[in-house]
């Protein structure tokens, strides 16, 4: 091979490797921001066979059951459960909730799975319209009748 090709070989592969590393630089440094949405039924049962591991950051998507929020009264610290279709799970949150939240209410959290079914949140937000729903989770929870929180609690 005369001298010409191999430099042109060589300036061909150094670019494709500077391409190869920028590409990987660029996934790694996306896979801290990288947040999947999970419902409470996926997030115990799987999501397509795959479970989210221990120490994932992950998104959830559900309604706050009714009775279920405990909160603590030495500091801002709140729990309660979510659900969708099926299973429960616990979410932990500390700071101030959103003005709209309140059980019976769908939710999004975002924070981390720190056991198989309880998250510990960063943020929490409260849907401001209960009509808009994901289509997956619409789809799923078709049927279900959704109790307004202050149906039941009015006594003439």
């Amino acid at each position: 091979m005369n001298p010409r090709r191999q430099r042109r070989l060589a300036a061909v592969a150094g670019a494709g490797l500077l391409i190869v590393g920028a590409v990987t630089l660029m996934l790694f440094a996306l896979n801290d921001n990288i947040d999947l949405f999970y419902t409470p039924s996926e997030i115990v049962e799987g999501k397509d066979g795959v479970k989210p591991s221990v120490g994932q950051r992950l998104r959830i998507g559900g309604m706050v059951v009714p009775g279920s929020v405990s909160r603590d009264s030495e500091s801002l610290q709140v729990s309660f459960t979510l659900v969708d279709t099926g299973p429960a799970v616990e979410v932990r949150y500390a700071g101030i909730l959103p003005d709209l939240f309140r059980e019976g209410q769908g939710i999004v959290a975002t924070g981390m799975l720190v056991d198989a079914n309880v998250i510990e949140a960063e943020e929490v937000l409260a849907k401001h319209d209960e009509e808009y729903m994901p289509p997956e989770l619409a789809e799923k929870m078709k049927g279900i009748k959704h109790v307004k929180p202050n149906e039941g609690n009015n006594q003439s």
